[in-house]
């Protein structure tokens, strides 16, 4: 009895242990029924419905269920997933599309019913109207509902732990009903929230117009009293339900019985008893029944599966007996096999379509529901605009172009009006658009003087105009008050723009965007076609650590039930999938990661496009895969065939790195709302409906974005106005600073935005850089497909391609980027300058070769070359110019975004050319949580010849900064066990009384209530306290004849200190008695010095990483220029036969117990580059595995060999210490010099080098390269080097190129 109990339904992954479930199905009076049912079929409409949104308890898709029932001839469907309407809109959006072809050649038939009776042909007219009455009959109803969990009680409250909610199935039947569900829906998720989402029959109560009730399945509150022999109190329930919904409740029947063995058994009785039990109360009390099938997968077949993903629910394994089990019953079973179930009940099923015709058709999208922006009184008021200006002047006013000319006919207008949502609207539109146009004037006045040129007067009166009569004016008032308040009030770092927004001179004049379109010929078009009305779509970045304060004041302005995040759902990839099911499977988890590491990171390529990394396409594609599919072992099969199929399905909900809704209303009063945990900010309320659909439902979407980029620009500058006293003002630097230039031209971008990478680097250095639209062309260009066109820009630009212009006006646009059509909008603006197209059509041209719509490029081809034409222009050439467009078209980059992101690149550049510590400091602040990026730019700081040290309480900040050297010290926040509250209380006192003398005075300083032990010993592990020579790190935990430590002593002491002197006691003051308050100080016992490993991995302990040295690095050459690095190791393809030989430290060692006896083990081995996990089987394990102590250094080679099961992969062939290779891998050095190269600097360090080998090292030699003659000599040294790190500092610190030669 218990597993019944423990059966089915499950929302979210949670496990509704002890409660009971709809899994099963009582008798019937003629079994036979079920396999041979009557010729009088019954129509049926499934009403009982989950989809993989019932997270980890469906599996069914809804492209699926919708695809099988209309094949079926269902006339519907509902769709009740679990405490969530997660799936609804997708549904809506499904169904839609699939009756779409439907309702086309209904308007036909309806517009030829039309056109017959205009031309008096009766007979036709009513051919056609009944042909568009059978259609209608055709089209699929979607039906929107929920299966909510109904508290005991209130939803506020819960009477035990087990008051999860009771089941019940809630359909909306019209557009009201919608609204009410998704109010009962959110409000069950932000205010009932228990294990569950939880709701009451007071909510359902006062928000039941509209609703239609199922009673559900053995969870349900009448089915679970029914079974607990509670049969008057059911009554007086059903009677309460009965009462407040009438004939919109209904008791619902349910059979599964069960046909396997390894299905649910136990259910089947609770449901036979029942259904008795609600076919006679349904009698009694006039309430009709229906049958459903509590449907959780689409086929038959997918039972299997299901069952897989309900153990990955309930953490079981598939062997385990006590798993959940259901009656693999659950299939969306057609009407024939229903009527098979139900056969003895037939008005059961034909209930079903009743409840279907009752759900009318209505749509759950919307027009834009613009946010009311609060415009100051002073300005004026919305009643003074209604009382003031006609329905007529409004309509003249947004039905004719920004000059006041008639431009739609009278019917086009009337739509328009209709569509902005009538005069009603309008006039509060007409509000926030004057007052629109007021501050963007002002902002025109500060951007560009006074008076304005005619053309910003034009420009700014178009936008204006446009954004007005689309009805947007409100949407950009909010836009530039958050950005605004957040640079004046908040302090906060606001980007200067990204995407198409840039395009707009009003978000210019605003303060939305810091870019000047007029300057870089950005095109608003780009961002509002004035011909298609679209949402606009600003994205905004903020620094990282503003963006929440952002967040925060627009919640408080528009009301925190106004504004929500974006759910996003988190699916089950190719990865996941197969290590889920090998989990369930018991498949041992090193074969679950082989399996796994053989989905390839890039997928074979299929008709030129790479294939997308799905299981169905490995199996195809990927050889291995192949193989294993026919696997020996069954549990193999088994996982790769289940994961195929759960593959995709829904895992989990998450947050929308950015996206947010603001609404004028209540988001539950439009769209359903629920909560989903951020691992940043808690718990927070989301849209159910995911970010590519929720504008469709007329929400407003913006995107808050967090740039790291932007929070260490700030940090840089707060780091030079602490070294130097400047504070400087990002936006008003030089762009034709000479220095930042320099950098870009020597491709030294490291650490800098968008243009770090080696290839980027490489391009740099050939293009040289002199112009900022180089860097925007670049950054443009620096994509797969418009790399390939970045030789030739660079030979343009240095002459030694001629720039050639197909129609000498084309110089216009095309000048800056020497003849290259490198942006969309040069091909917007040259289609208006040769064949007159207008904004709207130049962006639709855009947007159709972008998009490759090619009907639409065939439309706009002939317009092109009929105005080319009629402008002068040869056909021919013009024809040539549209196949350089259309060839080029789909790679061409948005202008806007680039020029945009160009510009917070420069600043990188700029700071790291003009102040390159403070602003490498700011980088390795950001980057201190990501241990390899943060190797990288320590790496970047070496080049530069910028130290970093470790932290010193001296000189630290909380973060890395810069010392009066120029040095970098490591931030002392950073370390574990020093937050910022204790950093801070030593930088006031640093600050206020100077540097700190010795630990005695810092203990006598710093409050006590901020230093503990703990703190304090962390700051001497992380090498804090090393400024003072005379105390050792060790010496720190020395104890003394009482079996104190030093740290413990010297705590104590500056305890007594500070109480003595808040009490004025004398014996501790040096005004009093000098000696005295000395000989109150504990003396340093010396300690037996720490071995460098010991002191390094207390280091790396506190601060992540090896500060002060590295324990490789007697290595150094060896690990770098004498073998593989792992890196090189990770990127390496496999070959059979070829050998790699690689090594580092073994950092973890461990031994587990194998399948067929013995252990094997697993190594894991770091180097400067990276980590590599060895594993070792069989006789390896024998053989290797006493090199697994952590600590030791080892020399590895691996064979690329092909294993038992067919597959390449690396063997490993040996394993020695690292120990016994030193100083036998590297034979000499050879520089690589050109003659003017050989310069005395050059000289002198292979001088000293020399004298540092003192006759012992390795053998120098020199490739001398001529230009001129093109030949290289290479010559032989008698002097020796000694191959150190300290020579590759020196050959780096004179750039010269250099390689190492192996023994």
């Amino acid at each position: 009895m218990l597993r019944a109990f423990r059966t089915g339904c499950f929302f979210a992954g949670f496990a509704l242990n002890l409660s009971l479930h709809c899994r099963g199905r009582t008798d019937i009076e003629n079994p036979a029924s079920i396999n041979h049912p009557s010729t009088d079929m019954q129509p049926f409409v499934h009403l009982h419905v989950h989809t993989q949104y019932s997270i980890l308890d469906g599996q069914a898709s809804i492209d699926a269920l919708v695809d099988k029932a209309m094949a079926d001839g269902m006339p519907a469907l509902a769709i009740t997933d679990h405490g969530n309407m997660f799936g609804i809109k997708e549904f809506f959006n499904y169904v839609a599309k699939k009756n779409s072809k439907t309702k086309g050649a209904i308007k036909d038939a309806e517009a030829a019913a039309k056109e017959a009776e205009q031309n008096g042909d009766a007979a036709l007219a009513a051919q056609k109207r009944d042909e568009a009455e059978s259609l209608r009959k055709k089209i699929f109803k979607p039906i929107f509902g929920c299966e909510v969990y109904v508290a005991n009680e209130t939803l506020d409250i819960h009477t035990d732990k087990h008051d999860t909610g009771r089941h019940l199935i809630l359909l909306a039947k019209n557009e009201k009903g919608y609204h009410n569900l998704v109010k009962i829906v959110s409000k069950a998720w932000t205010d009932g929230f228990y294990s569950h989402p939880r709701t009451d029959k007071q909510e359902i109560a006062a928000h039941r117009e509209g609703i239609i009730v199922c009673s559900a399945c053995l969870g349900g509150e009448i089915p679970k009293l029914i079974t607990a022999g509670e049969i008057e109190e059911a009554e007086k329930r059903v009677m309460w339900w009965k009462e407040t919904f009438g004939d919109d409740y209904y008791l619902e029947l349910q059979r599964h019985k069960a046909t396997s063995p390894n299905a649910n058994q136990e259910t089947y009785p609770l449901q036979q008893r029942v259904n008795v039990e609600l076919i006679r109360i349904a009698e009694k009390y006039g309430i009709k029944l229906i049958a459903s099938n509590d449907v959780h997968f689409t086929n038959e077949e997918d039972a299997e599966a299901h069952e897989r993903l309900i153990c990955l629910s309930t953490n079981k394994r598939i062997t385990d007996e006590n798993r959940m089990l259901y009656s693999k019953q659950e299939w969306l079973k057609s009407t024939e096999e229903m009527n098979g179930v139900f056969a003895d009940l037939p008005q059961a099923l034909s209930n079903t379509l009743e409840i279907a015709d009752k759900v009318e058709f209505y749509d759950i999208d919307h027009a834009p529901i613009m946010p009311f922006f609060a415009i100051p009184e002073e300005f004026g008021t919305e009643e003074e605009y209604r009382a003031r200006i006609t329905e007529q002047e409004l309509f003249d006013e947004f039905t004719r172009d920004e000059n006041g000319n008639v431009v739609l006919s009278q019917e086009e207008a009337e739509k328009k009006i209709k569509k902005l949502g009538g005069y009603d609207k309008l006039y509060r539109i007409k509000f926030e658009a004057d007052y629109l146009k007021k501050l963007a004037y002002e902002g025109a006045a500060k951007r560009y003087g006074t008076p304005l040129s005619p053309e910003l007067e034009e420009r700014i009166k178009f936008e204006l105009h446009i954004m007005k009569t689309m009805g947007f004016p409100g949407y950009f008032l909010i836009v530039q008050d958050f950005i605004n308040v957040s640079r004046e009030r908040l302090g906060v770092s606001v980007g200067p723009g990204r995407g198409s927004a840039a395009g707009s001179c009003v978000a210019y004049c605003l303060g939305i965007t810091q870019i000047d379109p007029i300057k870089y010929d950005l095109l608003f078009e780009r961002f509002l076609n004035p011909d298609r009305i679209s949402l606009p779509d600003i994205d905004v970045d903020f620094d990282d650590d503003g963006r929440a304060r952002v967040l925060q004041y627009v919640t408080e302005k528009y009301g925190a039930d106004n504004v929500a995040h974006i759910i996003t759902y988190g699916t089950m990839a190719a990865k996941s999938a197969l290590k889920d099911v090998a989990r369930v499977q018991g498949l041992p988890i090193p074969e679950s990661d082989r399996l796994t590491k053989m989905i390839p990171k890039h997928m074979p390529e299929v008709n030129g496009k790479e294939a997308k990394p799905t299981l169905a396409n490995c199996y195809k594609l990927v050889p291995e895969f192949k193989n294993e599919l026919n696997n020996p072992d069954p549990v193999v099969r088994e996982t790769l065939k289940y994961a195929a199929e759960l593959e995709g399905n829904v895992r989990n909900i998450g947050v929308h790195a950015c996206g947010v809704i603001i609404c004028r209303d209540k988001i539950s009063d439009w769209v359903p709302g629920s909560t989903a945990v951020d691992k940043l900010e808690g718990k927070l309320l989301v849209t159910q409906y995911e970010g590519r659909v929720i504008e469709e439902t007329g929400l407003i979407k913006m995107d808050f974005l967090g740039l790291k980029t932007l929070s260490i620009i700030m940090d840089a500058v707060r780091n030079i106005e602490r070294t130097t006293g400047r504070k400087i003002d990002m936006e008003s630097i030089p762009i034709d600073d000479p220095k930042t230039y320099q950098l870009y031209c020597d491709g030294r971008t490291v650490g800098t935005f968008q243009f770090e990478s080696a290839g980027m680097q490489k391009y740099l250095r050939e293009l040289q850089p002199s112009t900022f639209e180089d860097l925007i062309a670049m950054n443009a260009l620096y994509r797969p497909g418009p790399m390939d066109y970045i030789p030739d820009f660079i030979s343009r630009k240095h002459g030694k391609t001629p720039i050639v212009y197909d129609i000498p006006v084309m110089e216009k646009y095309l000048k800056d980027t020497y003849g290259v059509t490198v942006y969309q909008e040069q091909v917007m603006l040259l289609s208006r300058l040769l064949a007159n197209f207008t904004r709207g059509e130049s962006d639709t041209l855009r947007k159709a070769m972008g998009k490759k719509l090619i009907d639409k490029m065939n439309h706009l081809k002939g317009k092109f070359l009929e105005g080319g034409q009629a402008n002068g222009h040869d056909p021919a050439v013009l024809e040539k110019i549209w196949q350089d467009w259309e060839k080029f078209a789909s790679y061409a980059f948005n202008k806007s975004h680039a020029t945009c992101y160009s510009w917070v690149a420069y600043q990188t550049a700029y700071l790291k050319a003009n102040y390159p510590a403070e602003y490498m400091a700011a980088v390795l602040t950001r980057n201190r949580s990501d241990i390899n990026k943060l190797t990288t730019f320590m790496d970047e700081c070496k080049a530069m010849k910028i130290q970093v040290k470790g932290p010193d309480i001296n000189e630290s900040f909380n973060d890395f900064g810069v010392n009066k050297e120029g040095d970098i010290r490591f931030g002392m926040a950073a370390i574990k066990g020093v937050g910022d509250n204790v950093v801070n209380a030593i930088m006031t006192e640093r600050n206020a009384n100077g540097p700190f003398k010795d630990p005695y005075d810092f203990v006598e300083r710093v409050p006590t209530q901020f230093v503990n032990r703990r703190t304090l010993e962390s700051l001497v592990l992380a090498g804090a306290f090393d400024c003072f020579p005379e105390i050792k790190r060790e010496d720190y935990f020395e104890k003394n004849n009482r079996d104190e430590s030093f740290s413990e002593q010297l705590l104590r002491y500056g305890q007594l200190f500070q109480q003595a002197k808040q009490e004025q006691t004398a014996s501790l003051f040096g005004d009093i008695d000098e000696e005295l308050n000395m000989a109150g100080r504990p003396q340093v016992k010396s300690a037996v010095p720490w071995v460098d490993a010991v002191k390094l991995e207390k280091e790396r302990e506190l601060v992540g990483m090896y500060l002060s040295a590295h324990p490789l690095d007697p290595y150094y050459m060896e690990l770098n220029f004498g073998m593989s690095t792992v890196k090189d190791r990770l990127d390496a393809t496999i070959e059979e036969g070829r050998e790699i030989t690689f090594g580092g430290m073994v950092t973890k060692f461990e031994s587990r117990p194998a399948r067929n006896g013995g252990n094997f083990g697993i190594m894991t081995v770091e180097d400067y580059t990276g980590t590599v996990e060895l594993r070792l089987f069989g006789q390896k394990y024998i053989d290797f595995a006493n090199y697994g102590k952590p600590g030791t250094p080892v020399m590895i080679t691996q064979r690329g060999n092909m294993s038992y099961r067919g597959n390449l992969e690396w063997d490993l062939v040996r394993m020695r210490l690292l120990q016994e290779a030193r100083g036998n891998l590297i034979k000499g050095v050879t520089l690589n010099l050109s003659a003017k190269e050989l310069r005395p600097e050059l000289s002198e360090v292979l001088l000293e080098q020399t004298q540092l080998a003192q006759g012992r090292g390795g053998q120098l030699s020199i490739k001398l390269f001529d230009p001129e003659s093109g030949r290289t000599v290479k010559m032989q040294s008698p002097m020796k080097l000694p191959m150190t790190k300290q020579l590759v500092y020196a050959l780096d610190s004179l750039d010269v190129t250099y390689s190492f030669d192996k023994n």
